[in-house]
């Protein structure tokens, strides 16, 4: 598996297959059995600040607000508070979020939540982010709109992604490349470009092209899990 600088890569797999371990093990946070993660040449062998996590929930402070909560991660690199502050707000400002830096996280739509979980991350400069599910507890319009954003964000930074998902439609509006893993134990079934312009056009049939391609492959492994288990199932 190559991830190349700067690159949009989405993931998706059968539930279960190990989409969220394989983001885990990037992030040093769990070891692989076998072979190792090289970053820039080097093995990954534990957390580290040239790699930044975002989850499927916000996991925000609730006692910080916007800006605390931005700023939570350049007070841990030792920046003064002027410094933590002027470098918060213009990521704050990046995601959207300005006039909302001094609101708690229980005054935030979801989608707001999101985005200042994005704006952390970005404080911290790393080299890449690794995304698990993180908009897949929005509404389906606030979801839409969160692609467009993210797309926006990563074009003005070109940070190299990882974004694991469940939603092919998604993977195929956001992607680069899509890579597709098997059942568990995962392999990668296949890795494929999008070549499609950006703003991508969710109706276009390309799209709907590329995304069948991938949920014909998916209902491939789907089906080999199916059957294993009524194997596993009969006297």
């Amino acid at each position: 598996m190559d991830v190349y600088d700067g690159e949009f890569l989405c993931i998706v797999g059968p539930s279960g297959c190990g989409k969220t371990t394989l983001l885990r093990i990037l992030a040093g946070l769990e070891k692989p059995t076998s072979g190792e993660v090289l970053l820039k040449g080097k093995p990954i062998k534990g957390p580290g600040p040239d790699r930044v996590m975002v989850f499927q929930e916000y996991s925000l402070f609730p006692w910080r607000t916007v800006l605390g909560n931005v700023m939570f991660g350049l007070e841990l690199k030792g920046l003064s508070r002027q410094e933590a502050i002027r470098e918060a707000m213009k990521y704050i400002m990046l995601v959207g979020l300005e006039g909302f830096e001094n609101m708690y996280p229980h005054e935030l739509s979801g989608g707001m939540k999101q985005r200042v979980a994005l704006a952390r991350a970005l404080a911290c400069n790393p080299d890449v982010l690794l995304m698990d599910e993180p908009l897949s507890a929005l509404d389906a319009q606030t979801r839409n709109y969160m692609q467009e954003e993210l797309i926006k964000i990563w074009d003005r930074t070109r940070k190299t992604i990882i974004f694991v998902t469940h939603n092919v439609e998604e993977a195929v509006y956001l992607g680069d490349r899509v890579m597709v893993l098997t059942a568990r134990p995962a392999k990668i079934k296949s890795t494929i470009e999008v070549n499609i312009e950006r703003p991508r056009n969710r109706f276009a049939s390309e799209f709907l092209k590329l995304r069948m391609k991938i949920l014909d492959m998916l209902r491939e492994e789907i089906e080999k899990v199916m059957i294993r288990s009524n194997h596993s199932l009969r006297p």
